[in-house]
């Protein structure tokens, strides 16, 4: 498993901690899911950057805290994009670490380039369990 970790902001500090998280995660969403290991990209960036993508891509005139952008490729798994200026607000909003808000982004992140998604009340109660079940397991739902 490669994960390639660019960080393309800087207004917030990415410390080994952050790269940590992340990596622990990609790792556990594939073994959680079976998957063969892949090469997965993370950006980290700001809300500059994603507002963007999220415009372009999405038609969403406004920045969002992550977009999961899948590859059809044997090795590589696809691309996940972190606004970390909207990592720390929602942090502070949700009452939780920095740390926990990237490591739930990365989760979401990860089960989109996996293939689930969260637009019917079905499909976003099944993605919310993986979530939290995977947040447990790596010990990221108490800060």
């Amino acid at each position: 498993m490669t994960v390639l970790i660019n960080n393309l902001q800087d207004n917030l500090e990415v410390n080994d901690q952050v790269s940590e998280v992340i990596e622990k995660v990609v790792k556990k969403v594939l073994d959680y899911e079976d998957q063969e290991e892949k090469e997965v990209s993370i950006a980290l960036v700001d809300d500059k950057y994603i507002h963007g993508l999220n415009h372009r891509y999405r038609g969403k005139d406004q920045p969002t805290d992550v977009l999961s952008f899948p590859q059809e490729d044997n090795y590589l798994l696809g691309d996940i994009i972190i606004s970390l200026e909207t990592a720390q607000r929602q942090a502070e909003e949700y009452n939780h670490s920095f740390i926990r808000e990237i490591g739930f982004l990365t989760v979401h992140g990860m089960l989109h380039l996996l293939g689930y998604d969260h637009y019917e009340e079905e499909s976003r109660k099944i993605m919310r369990e993986k979530e939290e079940e995977i947040l447990v397991e790596l010990d990221l739902t108490r800060d």
